[in-house]
């Protein structure tokens, strides 16, 4: 019969292996300890890194308010762009007339792209930007979209280079928080105003009359010449553009508006790439049941977008989705989008600018004493000119 050894250890051996097993096990939980630490700074610094202000702005939560003001402007003013803007019109005489307007602006890269509003730079046949100096930078219309009141221009930066204002995030903010607007009110150079968010979410028109959604509202003083500045928070991000004041005079009374960052920044890249906003379309001419209904029209509902006609080859078309008929039927009445009621033009307008060419939305219609869904693909299609067509 085969024997195994039998290996038996002293009471000496089981203490030191005691020892040795503990000693491994608090070197091992200090190391996961350790490495979880460490893994936590690094996911904690990408946070910073992402929210960190500038160079020169110090945590605000470590100065005085006055402090952190003065550090916001010495850090982000060198780029907010003055804008003049020239324009030339034939008088009755036939000599030529020279308008000037000016404006603000924001560096958005090192290659020279400032932001800025559409109004700004609307029929100028002629763009100079300077940076609070003498110095003269022509600049070029590079795209501008009218319906969220937004162009971006070029210059050829310098060889110092340029300040860019980085971009935050307009989808985090809150009623009460501090802002800071910088501009060329009334042409005076890099002037700085403060205030809070008055309001979130307030819906302005651009001056062609769509909507432009999820506006802020601030107290902050804003005058002509501070269109198309950056709207900041204390950071130094850049949180919107200063676009509108609310004031029977023409002067700031504390109610301006500025175009959210995150349309901006849905907007700048096809600016830049196309030159315009290429916007996915319905292809329908589509008058306000609403409207209808007040004009004397007798209408199977109270609410919806009630298709009048189809432009040939648009979204609509494909969908199967019918307009008037010759002998005076009605087409069918777009109820929803994607579960959104359009009860006007403008409800529609908000959805599909959320939207890109390509997608597939729900379209509800009544048609025929029922309601009937029916998937639509939105594409690219030519307007009338008239304000109902989508």
């Amino acid at each position: 019969m085969n024997s195994r050894p039998v290996y038996q250890l002293t009471a000496r051996q089981v203490i030191l292996l005691g020892i040795t097993t503990a000693l491994i096990a608090i070197g091992a939980t200090a190391l996961i300890y350790t490495l979880a630490s460490y893994w936590r700074q690094i996911d904690n610094s990408a946070f910073s890194s992402a929210e960190a202000a500038p160079a020169g702005i110090s945590d605000p939560a470590t100065v005085s308010d006055e402090q952190n003001s003065i550090e916001v402007y010495k850090a982000i003013s060198p780029g907010v762009a003055f804008i003049t803007t020239t324009s030339y019109q034939q008088d009755f005489w036939g000599g030529v007339q020279e308008g000037k307007g000016t404006g603000s602006g924001s560096v958005i890269d090192t290659e020279g792209h400032i932001l800025t509003n559409y109004h700004v730079i609307e029929g100028a046949q002629k763009l100079t930007v300077k940076f609070g100096g003498d110095k003269l930078y022509p600049a070029t219309l590079v795209g501008g979209d009218p319906d969220t009141d937004l162009a971006v221009i070029k210059i050829t930066p310098p060889a110092e280079g340029l300040t860019v204002i980085g971009l935050g995030d307009s989808d985090k903010l809150n009623v009460g928080q501090k802002v800071l607007a910088i501009g060329n009110p009334f042409g005076l150079d890099r002037t700085l105003t403060t205030g809070v968010i008055s309001g979130l979410q307030r819906p302005i028109q651009a001056r062609n009359g769509r909507p432009i959604d999820s506006a802020i509202q601030t107290d902050a003083s804003i005058n002509p010449g501070n269109s198309g500045g950056p709207l900041l928070d204390k950071f130094g991000k850049m949180i919107g553009i200063n676009s509108q004041i609310l004031s029977p005079a023409g002067g700031s009374v504390g109610v301006g508006f500025a175009v959210p960052v995150n349309t901006a920044k849905r907007i700048v890249p096809q600016l830049i790439q196309y030159g315009m906003v290429r916007r996915p379309k319905l292809g329908a001419s589509l008058p306000s049941v609403q409207e209808l209904l007040e004009r004397g029209y007798r209408l199977p509902v109270d609410k919806g977008l009630l298709i009048y006609g189809l432009v040939p080859g648009g979204s609509a078309e494909r969908a199967g989705l019918r307009g008037l008929t010759q002998s005076g039927t009605i087409g069918d009445i777009i109820l929803s989008v994607d579960g959104q009621p359009t009860n006007n033009v403008d409800d529609l307008y908000r959805l599909l600018d959320k939207k890109q060419i390509g997608d597939t939305v729900q379209v509800e219609v009544y048609r025929e004493g029922k309601t009937v869904a029916l998937p639509l693909k939105l594409l690219p299609s030519a307007s009338s000119g008239r304000r109902s067509v989508q």
